[in-house]
């Protein structure tokens, strides 16, 4: 089923391109980066986002074969469309050395096991979590927001070799999180689909 785009949206899209030449972007790459930028109305995310086309696709694939979801809030849940996802935030608690939100992304690996695509807008403990667990992860979204620990979650991220999306700055948050996600769901399956 093709989604229908409204015409707020194209016009959105239409002003992001006069102000950004995104064309040389590879596909997925380009749609990460123009969704996330469509989210927050901030161009600077055309530096600021860390990610590999093949890495992309990988995950692209995945996404479209069924791969598990996983959000660290229910923000970041909210924010996609079209898809179910697990968040068990509600479930977790915290405790000496751990946060809720870490404590979260332990219950949702134990529940979803390896090759979910895990999605993680807020805590930067919940990317921290992450990383110490053997997720196997089709795709990590690692882009949490903050003052604190975001940017060295991100950076640990990038170093740990799993395939990602991330950003080098402390910006952030839900919205973009579910938007890199977005991008990817609604990035056609087959070239010839593709309409922007």
């Amino acid at each position: 089923m093709n989604r229908v785009v409204h015409p707020i949206e194209v016009e959105s899209y239409r002003r992001l391109r006069a102000r950004l030449d995104t064309s040389h972007f590879p596909p997925l790459t380009r749609a990460v980066v123009e969704r996330v930028i469509h989210s927050a109305a901030d161009l600077e995310y055309a530096t600021d986002l860390v990610m590999d086309e093949a890495e992309l696709e990988k995950a692209h694939a995945a996404l479209h074969s069924g791969a598990p979801v996983v959000t660290d809030v229910e923000m970041v849940a909210a924010g996609i469309t079209r898809r179910e996802t697990v968040c068990r935030l509600r479930d977790a608690e915290s405790g000496p050395g751990l946060t809720r939100s870490a404590h979260a992304i332990r219950l949702a690996h134990e529940q979803v096991g390896p090759g979910a695509i895990w999605v993680i807008g807020n805590a930067p403990t919940a990317l921290e979590e992450l990383l110490t667990l053997d997720a196997a992860p089709a795709l990590v979204i690692g882009l949490p927001v903050g003052f604190v620990g975001a940017v060295e979650s991100k950076a640990a991220l990038r170093e740990s070799g799993l395939p990602a999306v991330s950003n080098v700055s402390e910006k952030g948050g839900s919205a973009v999180a579910s938007a890199a996600l977005n991008a990817l769901l609604y990035h056609p399956t087959h070239p010839a689909e593709e309409t922007s």
